[in-house]
């Protein structure tokens, strides 16, 4: 990663070898491919997220402050990783868009224990009437620019631990599958 942040772009195993001088066979032995070199970069990307993830889930927290570090650990990290290096960071961003399928793996897991929290909040009571999974999209949509890296680049000065304090306490004191009246019956009506 530290090749790839130096030259500001992706690196292939060619460009690798030539930045690090090393032998074109070493290389191929430790990254058979680009693909391979690729998932390293991507795993080494994750591997300080996952660490908080797992730290977060082997709490013994409360359900809501464990919802609230579950977010706000990695939105920690990405912003710390953004104001560090902002070009290095867009760069992680756009290779990310190019080989997305690459990094879904790690995504998945992010969601696999999200629906472990969900669940842990449905046993307590919080989020009735809301299968898991309708849970779930419900939540990342609405703390992604949290976790997003495109949008801590974006909105970096507008995103903060007190809002996201504040978005998890809005979703415990009502997020549920109740038909609250927001949705309307037929379209939309003068108030009077």
């Amino acid at each position: 990663m530290a090749a790839m942040e130096r030259r500001g772009e992706e690196m292939t195993r060619s460009k690798l070898v030539a930045e690090l001088g090393i032998a074109r066979t070493r290389l191929d032995t430790l990254f058979p491919d680009d693909a391979a070199l690729f998932d390293a970069v991507v795993a080494e990307w994750f591997a300080p997220k996952l660490a908080v993830m797992d730290e977060v889930m082997a709490s013994d927290l409360p359900i809501r402050r464990k919802l609230y570090e579950f977010f706000a650990r990695r939105f920690i990290l990405l912003r710390d990783n953004y104001r560090r290096d902002p070009a290095a960071f867009r760069l992680y961003i756009e290779m990310g868009e190019q080989h997305f399928e690459r990094a879904r793996s790690f995504i998945d897991l992010a969601d696999h224990y999200l629906c472990e929290l969900i669940a842990e909040a449905q046993a307590e009571g919080y989020f009735p009437e809301l299968a898991i999974n309708e849970a779930l999209s419900l939540i990342n949509q609405i703390a992604n620019c949290y976790i997003q890296p495109y949008h801590i680049a974006m909105l970096e000065d507008r995103l903060s631990e007190e809002k996201l304090a504040r978005i998890i306490d809005t979703l415990f004191a009502g997020l549920s599958g109740v038909d609250g009246g927001a949705k309307g019956v037929a379209g939309l009506r003068a108030a009077k």
